[in-house]
């Protein structure tokens, strides 16, 4: 849900396209438009086992959980074939600095 409390997602690639990330299901994940954004910065990222992780240069740790699934975790497709591809998350992590 949106800031408005209207239901809202936008395709996220996991490694950006201009880094080289492919344009395929396994490298994307459907977010909230602000999540979204926090991901692109690298205020959020995702375990190999899809725990929502907060990243340590977060100011407002309170704030970011409230935005994020209640479960700490990606609810993701049935399908592992549809899943996120863990080199693209390692990838995002590494970026990042999640290490």
């Amino acid at each position: 849900m949106n800031g408005g409390g209207r239901a809202e997602a936008e395709a996220a690639h996991i490694k950006p396209v201009e880094h080289a990330g492919p344009d395929s299901i396994q490298n994307g994940i459907a977010l909230s438009g602000t999540v979204h954004w926090m991901f692109d910065r690298g205020l959020i990222g995702l375990s190999d086992e899809l725990e929502i992780l907060v990243h340590r240069k977060v100011n407002d740790r309170q704030g970011v959980e409230a935005m994020i699934n209640s479960t700490g975790r990606l609810q993701a497709p049935a399908l592992a074939a549809h899943r996120p591809h863990p080199a693209f998350l390692a990838w995002h992590r590494d970026f990042h600095g999640f290490s």
